[in-house]
Formats: structure tokens, C-alpha cells, sequence
């Protein structure tokens, strides 16, 4: 059974509805899900090498193939044969502010897709100034918690849309940042500066896509125009590290098969459906991430197609 606190937050989405069974966006999400399957594209990344393992297997337990490097050249090396790339800024070394700058300098110039997770934005001057150099190479699809979402809005100085059905006052739009690698602030209050992020990042998109997925009780995901509540998933996602480390690994393996709007949705479905099995089948935190990755594993496309999206 999902955890009581979770049944309780999915249940305060007011007068949201689920998307209808022939929506085109559950159809995507299916087909995206399914090229993974069939054809185990690789993303490769540069994470938190706290959490590289399960980001790794998760990627691998989702049906696609994982490559992890923390080397510039690697990854550029590897870029041509990556349909998308993950990073990810936890646990920072010295040598990661020049590594990433390189990295991304050459995603952007070759319009590679990838994926960030702006791990405990707001944390260390170093942390600040890679988050704050990302605004002039941004993302496809950005990955993270309320703060973090909240605080790279803030690090890149985007004005905040009037249209937003989020909490527009400024006390609500702004965070002192993630507690450590935790979420200060809930999901509904990030909503203004996931917007105003996707909308920032899919106008420096050559197709001009661009997806931002903040992660909690409800997943909130927007391409800045269309904003999604995803229900569901388990607590104890929040007991063992790098389930959002994995998570963001996961939507770039999407993001290598399909838009960044369908990546995400896609990923956030997946990880909502398997970590509810894991729960089921686990007895603490140590068996529940080895019942989680069996979950990844298990749900099938039509399953991921089919769960709780509502708008």
C-alpha cells in the first residue's frame, strides 16, 4: 500500500482531471517507453558519484544502457552515440566547475539533449557559479526538488509568468534553498519557476522544446505552456540515496527516444508504478531498492501509458 503521507498529497489536487485514455501524450509516452525497451538507447552521464551505481542500474532496469564518465573528452567521445546525456551536480570535486563548462559548451554547440539535475542549488559559492554558468548553455528537460527548482529560477534571474495558476507572491516563489540534497518548499510552490524555466530553455532549443520535472509527493511536470500532476509513488523513495539521482538518469534515457514533455512524463510515471511495487514487495530500505530496480524492470509500457496524469 503507498505510504499514508503520499495517498494524502495525491489526494489534495482539487479539481485536476486524469488525461483521457486516448489523449495523443499517453500514446507518446507508450511509444517511448517501448522504443526503450526495444532498442536500449544509451544516455550517458556525468553524476553524483555518491549515487552513480543505482543511477546506472536504474538506466539499465528502465531497458536502456547506461555509461558513466566524470572526463570531458569521454563524454564528448561519447556524445555522438548518446541519443541524450545526465548530468548532475551532487557531491561536488574541485575539477567539476572546468569539466562541466567544457562538457556543456560542446552539448550547446552541437545541440546535444540532456538532462540536468541541479543538485542542492543554492549550497557553496562553487555550486552557484555551475548552476548560474548553465543559463548560457541550458538543458533540454531539468530534473529536480521544489528548492531546486525554486533557486536555479532565482540564479538565473527569469521573471516569473502572470498566467500561472501557482501562488504568484513573492514570498511563495522564493527558497533559501534545498536542506542539504532535501526539499524545503513543497511541489505546488514551485510551479511559477518550473514554467519560467521550461519556457527559457525550450526558447535556446533549436526545436524549441524544453521540459522541467519537479519531483515529490505529486510530480509536477511542465513544458511552460502544459503543467501535469503525477500522483502516486511511494515514501520510501525518500530512504535510500539517489532515487532522484536515478530518476533523472531514467528521463534522459527517454530523452534519448522522444520529446523532452513525454521524457519526463514517461520517467516520473515509470518511477511512481515501481516504486509502489517495491513497497509492496519490500520489508525496509535495504529490500526496497532492490524491489524498486525489479519494479523499473517489470512495469510494462502500457502500465506506464496508463497511470495518473492529471492536468
Amino acid at each position: 500500500m503507498v505510504n499514508d503521507a503520499y495517498s494524502s498529497a495525491n489526494n489534495n489536487l482539487g479539481n485536476l482531471k486524469d488525461l483521457a485514455a486516448d489523449d495523443p501524450l499517453r500514446s507518446n509516452i507508450r511509444k517511448a517507453a517501448q522504443t526503450v525497451r526495444d532498442t536500449t538507447p544509451l544516455a550517458q552521464s556525468f553524476t553524483n558519484f555518491v549515487t552513480i551505481n543505482l543511477v546506472a542500474n536504474a538506466q539499465l532496469a528502465a531497458g536502456g544502457t547506461a555509461a558513466m564518465s566524470f572526463l570531458p573528452d569521454d563524454i564528448a567521445g561519447g556524445e555522438a552515440a548518446s541519443g541524450a546525456s545526465y548530468i548532475n551536480v551532487g557531491t561536488l570535486l574541485p575539477f567539476y566547475k572546468d569539466a562541466l563548462k567544457a562538457i556543456t559548451e560542446k552539448f550547446h554547440a552541437d545541440h546535444h539533449r540532456w538532462v540536468l539535475d541541479p543538485v542542492a542549488a543554492g549550497m557553496g559559492t562553487t555550486r552557484t557559479a555551475i548552476l548560474k554558468s548553465f543559463k548560457a548553455v541550458p538543458p533540454t528537460i531539468i530534473r529536480g526538488n521544489a528548492s531546486e527548482v525554486i533557486k536555479l529560477r532565482e540564479m538565473w534571474e527569469l521573471p516569473m509568468s502572470e498566467d500561472t495558476t501557482a501562488a504568484t507572491d513573492s514570498a511563495a516563489q522564493q527558497s533559501s534553498g534545498p536542506v542539504g540534497v532535501e526539499s524545503a518548499d513543497d511541489v505546488e510552490a514551485a510551479e511559477a519557476s518550473a514554467k519560467a524555466l521550461a519556457r527559457f530553455i525550450a526558447k535556446s532549443d533549436a526545436q524549441g522544446q524544453g521540459a522541467v520535472a519537479v519531483s515529490g509527493e505529486t510530480d509536477l511536470v511542465t513544458d511552460g505552456e502544459h503543467t501535469y500532476r503525477l500522483p502516486g509513488g511511494s515514501a520510501m523513495m525518500t530512504k535510500i540515496t539517489g532515487a532522484g539521482c536515478s530518476l533523472g538518469g531514467v528521463t534522459a534515457t527517454y530523452l534519448a527516444v522522444a520529446d523532452p514533455l513525454t521524457a519526463a512524463l514517461a520517467a516520473s510515471a515509470l518511477y511512481n508504478r515501481a516504486s509502489e511495487t517495491g513497497e509492496a514487495n519490500s520489508h525496509g530500505p535495504g529490500s526496497f531498492q532492490v524491489a524498486f530496480l525489479d519494479g523499473l524492470w517489470s512495469t510494462t509500457p502500457a502500465q506506464i501509458a496508463v497511470s495518473p496524469i492529471l492536468a
